[in-house]
């Protein structure tokens, strides 16, 4: 049988989502095509999966595809990190369908540039942080992210517009660096007391988990985790100074 799916999917993911759209579409075509050629159903693609050019959702599965790719090597623990924040944003049946067509993602070039102009199109700049923090948590889920990882975060990272002292600031709060709990700050290690304290209340509200609430619970929980290393910064900076 010929193998249209992929092709039909492709074109109407453009349709509706963008470049985004597209890619998941080429996907999920790719998806279809395996099922007629098993010439079996397939419950978790039965229900529409479609993307619009807002869908966060969506974005992030596009961009979680470039960063595991990124190391030559798609390990278990990172599908299984993947699976579990899905499963808690979408729910099982959803997610089947996510992991199937992260699954094709994986096979395909992802250009960077052009979805991450649509993101950045369609997305306030906290959720873009919020972006940063969930593609380094997938690059760092075997304790060790790599250079090619790190290359491609960074590439995704220029390409949203995220500031440098942003970008740093989410770095340090999963690759161990020399003065690392000064960056997560956003300060020199030779800031005054004042300017620590200063620097730790403009980064609670920058971080507050409230700033990404609109995008649902478990997005408000990995923004938590983000808030709280922020805050452990804070704390071991005290420590080392004896600041009250």
């Amino acid at each position: 049988m010929a193998k249209f799916g992929k092709w039909i999917g492709g074109g109407l993911g453009f349709t509706v989502g963008g470049p985004i759209g597209a890619l998941l579409g080429f996907a999920i075509g790719s998806v279809i095509d395996k099922t007629l050629d098993s010439e079996e159903g397939n419950d978790s693609i039965k229900r529409p999966y479609q993307s619009t050019p807002n869908d966060f959702g969506a974005s992030l599965l596009v961009l979680v595809a470039a960063v595991m790719k990124a190391d030559g090597k798609v390990l278990k623990s990172e599908l299984e990190f993947v699976r579990r924040f899905f499963n808690k944003q979408f729910g099982s049946e959803r997610t089947k369908q996510h992991m199937l067509v992260l699954r094709e993602l994986l096979k395909k070039d992802i250009p960077l540039q052009e979805v991450c102009l649509q993101i950045k199109t369609y997305t306030m700049y906290p959720a873009r942080l919020q972006l940063m923090h969930l593609l380094f948590g997938i690059a760092a889920v075997d304790n060790h992210v790599h250079q090619s990882e790190l290359r491609v975060i960074q590439e995704i990272a220029s390409n949203l517009s995220i500031r440098h002292a942003d970008f740093n600031s989410i770095k340090a709060m999963f690759v161990k660096e020399v003065d690392g709990d000064y960056k997560i700050l956003e300060i020199e290690k030779t800031a005054t007391n004042d300017e620590v304290k200063k620097a730790y209340r403009k980064m609670a509200v920058k971080y507050h988990p409230d700033k990404v609430s609109h995008m649902g619970e478990e997005y408000k929980e990995s923004a938590k985790q983000k808030f709280q290393k922020m805050k452990d910064a804070y704390d071991n900076i005290k420590k080392q100074r004896g600041m009250k």
